[in-house]
């Protein structure tokens, strides 16, 4: 139902495909099917992966030899595959023999005994795993309710963890010895392991390692990525092991808007529920705080996805030289602090995201920085949804002078039956079923039409229902840009025409004063095609914020 492939066959190059032999099928309901081997480090393993949702999946395994490998084809290999004991939550990966699990959940093994917390990265070794022994397990990383697990990447005789710390990164080595099959953390000279902030990115920035070539078993170099909200992407190589204290510079992008003058600074907004809520700030040093400043709240708060700082030439030369203030909230539904910080906001809880971002405007405006005819929210995909939300939820429709709704979800009673709709089910529910109850909740499309407009909507009896009266009767929208491309395969752009359509002709001028529409036929998900109409989509967005928020006076 997904869209994407979950038939796997075995085919012999140089015959008809009609001839390919089925070696692994996912149930039509799941996401997706997948079957791979591949050598790591003198073993060779090979999988079978169903994926259930976006975050379930069932693994099934076996150990195969070089020989096997290279002279059998999986639909005339014997060695018959065995489920991975592992829940269906965790993702696995593999290091030598070792096995490597990801939590999001946590796991009780030994009868009870230990427990591995979710968020937990957790090596074994595979034989022992297949037994379900969890004696010789190693705990890579455990998280804490500041820090969480980013990201791994190996080397020939390390992995390197990405850790974020209050969205701050910080790289960890670990060692691997095979004779021993077993792990020692590495600990640079100048990082005695106390700190938790020794060796963490100033704030703004980000660092990131990739292996140096295609075979990661090749040596322990590693390719370093600087780069922040103002600082360029530079390109190092380094070692794992000196834990990448030392490193030679390679290259680097050439700035692309003049940072002078410019700061970032990090801050915590306090939502609903008491949670602390991330968020940076790109601005001007020497700003005054007297509400009059243009500023732009971006967020996404979905699918375990986390904003991190990054080199934007469009927003620094489009929005930050000309005046503009950036906010980069880091709400929950992200990864930033691991799978529980996404799972607060996951299907009944998704509010969670949206109080969330109401806190941080309601801050923003609090400290002197903003008000409201000066604050804009911008969002696309799932930050589409978001921004749907706050331009019809009655706290944040009050918050914002102007928004920009990006390939939007907007109809989340139908978004399952388009395009690539199905697959998201895991994070958002099932419309069909009763998550319709908590769907129609926080569905833009729906709050609009039924709750605000008073127009008929559909029972569950197939009857036209007459709201009695409008859920917020004095609601005005923003001033609304919305953007999405006709070749959309994910999101159907039928969310965003179907949403324009009862602005301008229900809502009218009277309740949506300025509603901008702006449709490319090419570009995907991404809404351009090339860097030309990319540039042309952005200039047009960034020129609607600089208008809607007046930004010139600012």
């Amino acid at each position: 139902d997904s869209g994407y492939p979950r038939v796997v066959k075995s085919w012999k190059r140089g015959t008809p495909l009609s001839e390919a032999t089925t070696v692994f099928e996912a149930q039509q309901t799941d996401v997706a099917a997948n079957m791979y081997s591949y050598h790591d480090r003198g073993h060779v393993h090979e999988f079978q992966l169903r994926s259930i949702t976006f975050y379930t999946s069932q693994y099934f395994y076996r150990a195969l030899t070089v020989e096997g490998v290279q002279n059998v084809t999986a639909d005339m290999e014997e060695v018959p595959f065995r489920e991975v004991p592992i829940p269906e939550d965790a993702e696995l990966g593999t290091f030598a023999n070792m096995a490597l699990i990801t939590l999001r959940s946590d796991l009780n093994v030994g009868g009870g005994t230990t427990t591995f917390k979710a968020g937990s990265l957790v090596a074994v070794p595979m034989p022992e795993l297949m037994q379900e022994n969890w004696t010789n397990a190693v705990e890579l990383f455990v998280p804490t309710p500041s820090r969480s697990l980013s990201s791994s990447t190996e080397t020939k005789d390390y992995i390197v963890i990405k850790i974020l710390e209050d969205v701050r990164t910080k790289l960890e080595f670990w060692k691997y010895c095979p004779e021993t099959q077993s792990w020692s953390k590495q600990v640079s000279s100048d990082d005695s392991g106390e700190d938790d902030d020794a060796g963490s990115i100033p704030v703004g920035q980000d660092v990131s390692v990739s292996s140096h070539c295609r075979n990661s078993e090749a040596d322990n170099t590693l390719w370093l990525w600087r780069d922040g909200y103002l600082v360029p992407d530079t390109l190092e190589i380094a070692s794992a092991e000196d834990c990448c204290k030392s490193t030679e510079f390679i290259k680097a992008k050439p700035a692309m808007f003049n940072a002078g003058g410019l700061i970032v600074e990090q801050h915590f907004a306090t939502s609903k529920d008491g949670t602390r809520i991330p968020y940076f700030v790109m601005r001007k040093e020497d700003l005054k705080m007297d509400g009059s400043n243009a500023v732009l709240l971006d967020a996404y708060g979905g699918f375990e996805i986390s904003l991190l700082p990054g080199y934007s030439a469009g927003v620094g030369a489009g929005w930050l030289e000309r005046g503009g203030v950036k906010v980069v909230a880091n709400i929950r539904g992200g990864g930033e602090y691991g799978p529980t910080w996404h799972q607060a906001a996951l299907k009944s809880k998704r509010y969670k995201c949206f109080e969330d971002i109401e806190a941080v405007a309601q801050a923003l405006i609090d400290s002197g920085l903003t008000s409201r005819e000066k604050l804009a929210c911008i969002g696309g995909s799932n930050g589409g949804l978001l921004v749907g939300n706050l331009i019809t939820r009655p706290i944040a429709s009050s918050l914002f002078g102007a928004a920009v709704c990006q390939v939007p979800l907007l109809d989340m009673k139908r978004y399952n039956k388009l395009l690539a709709g199905a697959s998201w089910m895991g994070e958002y529910g099932n419309p069909d079923t009763d998550d319709w109850k908590f769907l129609r909740n926080h569905s833009p499309y729906h709050l609009l039409r039924h709750d605000i407009l008073c127009k008929p909507e559909m029972d569950d009896n197939g009857v036209l229902v007459e709201p009695t009266e409008s859920t917020n009767p004095d609601w005005k929208c923003p001033k609304t840009l919305f953007t999405t491309s006709t070749r959309d395969d994910r999101v159907h752009p039928g969310h965003a025409r179907k949403m324009v359509a009862s602005l301008l002709e229900e809502a009218g001028e009277e309740k949506a004063p300025t509603v901008l529409y702006w449709e490319n036929t090419e570009g995907g998900h991404g809404g351009a095609a090339d860097n030309s109409q990319r540039a042309h989509m952005w200039a047009l967005t960034y020129n609607f914020l600089a208008q809607a928020l007046d930004l010139e006076s600012s």
